[in-house]
């Protein structure tokens, strides 16, 4: 048995899918299922009774010591985050009250469950905090990629709250022995991203024939990781990783944002040419530049390959392909998760468009 928090959201969804597809072992998955926790996403396993959603919030000590105590599991691995960077700058409150807040009470419910273990399960038990890449700041052209031991320089409120986050698991570590592992990883894609990111909002405005807001000169340059190996590294990680250690997950994939735009464009025009013959990259628009945004990241993944053996079996150009894919085969959840409150989202985000 494992708990996995933030299981509805992108990259918690698509681990707990992949988990249950490769083993048997039961997964309770506590989620608050806010706008970007969608259970959608995980109706393939309604009726699998290796999984149970709770809705609930990972700060809520009470329930969260409740469910430790009654399912007893071996590990938590926590995705549950707010984690979108104009989010953070328009509303930084919420972010510190997930993930700071939220994670000091999940830890403090673990330690007190942990601390009550018997030496053999105790010693076996493992919590897994996932993180960003994004904490490290921003490097030039010409530095090294980040690695584990980069200093932690994070440059907008979701970032900063996630490196406090980052912090809070490592003191919990040093401080009380609890038995932690750090996943810092690059930028995600693939499928049941919610359509406020960059690759999902592409397609999608895409094919509704809106405009495809750029920020600035879109040479901010990201590593991409197709969400898929990222679930694998976490399995490696939590199976073989060191206690105390935090592990970089890359996808040695660094593309500027306007290439990543018109890649989708063109495999759009390839899988789903538009009805009046245009090119989709003629609906690209460039858009003033979010405040302090990042120029480049990039993950030196290599201490997890050297350690564990993982390293990412999608290439950037198999990864985005079966991404644009997905999203053309699932009409249906895209145009269900993009309720009211996202489009009233992205009208305000964008507003410049016209």
């Amino acid at each position: 048995m494992i708990l996995v928090t933030g299981g509805a959201g992108f990259i918690g969804a698509n681990f707990v899918l992949d988990w249950l597809v490769l083993r048997d072992e039961l997964v309770i998955n506590l989620d608050k299922l806010t706008y970007a926790g969608n259970p959608e996403t995980l109706q393939s396993l309604q009726g699998d009774a290796r999984h149970t959603l709770v809705q609930g919030d990972i700060g809520d000590s009470a329930l969260v010591t409740q469910l430790l105590a009654q399912h007893q599991p071996r590990a938590v691995v926590n995705f549950a985050a707010e984690s979108h960077v104009d989010r953070s700058i328009q509303g930084p409150g919420e972010f510190i009250q997930t993930n700071i807040v939220g994670t000091f009470n999940l830890l403090e419910s673990v330690r007190g469950y942990w601390s009550n273990l018997p030496v053999d399960r105790k010693d076996a038990f493992r919590f897994l905090h996932v993180s960003t890449d994004e904490v490290y700041g921003s490097l030039k052209k010409a530095d090294p990629a980040f690695t584990e031991t980069s200093h932690i320089e994070p440059n907008s409120p979701y970032s900063a709250s996630k490196a406090a986050s980052d912090h809070l698991v490592r003191a919990w570590h040093h401080t009380y022995g609890l038995p932690v592992v750090t996943t810092n990883c690059s930028n995600n894609y693939g499928p049941y991203h919610f359509p406020e990111k960059l690759i999902p909002l592409m397609i999608v405005n895409a094919l509704g024939g809106k405009p495809l807001p750029v920020y600035g000169d879109g040479q901010q340059i990201r590593d991409w990781l197709y969400v898929k190996d990222h679930c694998s590294a976490i399995r490696r990680v939590l199976e073989a990783g060191r206690v105390g250690e935090v592990y970089n997950v890359g996808g040695w994939n660094e593309k500027a944002n306007l290439e990543i735009v018109h890649t989708v464009c063109a495999l759009l025009d390839e899988l789903r040419p538009s009805a009046d013959g245009n090119p989709y990259k003629n609906q690209i628009t460039y858009v003033t530049d979010r405040p302090g945004h990042d120029r480049r990241y990039a993950i030196d993944a290599s201490k997890l390959e050297r350690e564990l053996g993982w390293k990412p079996a999608e290439t950037f150009e198999s990864g985005i392909r079966k991404t644009v894919q997905w999203y053309l085969d699932n009409p249906d959840w895209v145009a269900n998760v993009q309720s009211g409150v996202y489009r009233e989202w992205v009208e305000k985000q964008y507003s410049e468009i016209k």
